[in-house]
């Protein structure tokens, strides 16, 4: 925590704690949209949004930590958006899993189906 003197605007009085911004607080909300953005837009198509959810959740719980240490060096508007981050994050990753799960399930059922097709063809017909 710094504190500032009297400026020569004579803006910020002397004695006054300036507040800054928790570092990447900006950055954890935009990577917890986009977690969200990719995972409900591309269908969990390539694990970007996993990715993306991982890296806010990761940040988020860095920049927590700082904030818990010494909150009255931090602003009120970059804790809550590194909160909201860490939220969308959570939910991209929950979701994109989910996603995953069910294209796994599908690939499998999918597969057990066309092996029991195919198993049945009469191929002995065909190749003659």
């Amino acid at each position: 925590m710094e504190k500032v003197e009297q400026s020569s605007n004579g803006d910020t009085p002397a004695g006054q704690v300036v507040k800054v911004p928790i570092p990447n607080s900006q950055g954890i909300l935009i990577l917890g949209i986009f977690s969200l953005i990719t995972t409900f837009c591309c269908g969990g198509i390539g694990f970007v949004g996993l990715v993306l959810g991982i890296i806010a959740v990761v940040l988020s719980s860095k920049a927590e930590q700082m904030y818990a240490e010494n909150p009255a060096a931090y602003t009120e508007a970059s804790y809550k958006n590194v909160n909201a981050g860490r939220i969308c994050g959570i939910i991209g990753i929950v979701v994109n899993g989910i996603l995953i799960i069910a294209g796994i399930i599908y690939l499998l059922v999918v597969g057990a189906g066309l092996t029991a097709f195919f198993s049945t063809f009469p191929w002995e017909n065909v190749i003659n």
